[in-house]
């Protein structure tokens, strides 16, 4: 039996997107927490909707899938940047 090689790239990318699906979960349940009406697309325009604004636990939420979604853009470039590069330079 074959064992099936798996890119540290796809490994990263799984991670990050399991990450970012189970954090955009969680911003949708405290905006609905606050307000059971509130939908996905409220909590992408959040500057809308007053509780969401004036909540410091949903702002918190909501900067940590921020956080997350910056992080796997930035290990994407890098990595096609040291994948460009066959020095492996990071800089």
């Amino acid at each position: 039996m074959q064992k099936k090689q798996i890119s540290i790239e796809a490994c990263l990318d799984d991670l990050f997107q399991e990450m970012i699906d189970f954090q955009k979960k969680r911003v949708l349940s405290k905006a609905q927490a606050l307000d059971p009406r509130l939908t996905e697309d409220d909590v992408l325009q959040p500057h809308d909707v007053k509780v969401l604004r004036n909540d410091a636990t949903w702002n918190y939420e909501d900067g940590v899938l921020a956080g997350y979604l910056s992080a796997q853009i930035a290990v994407r470039v890098k990595l096609r940047l040291l994948d460009e590069n066959e020095t492996g330079s990071l800089g």
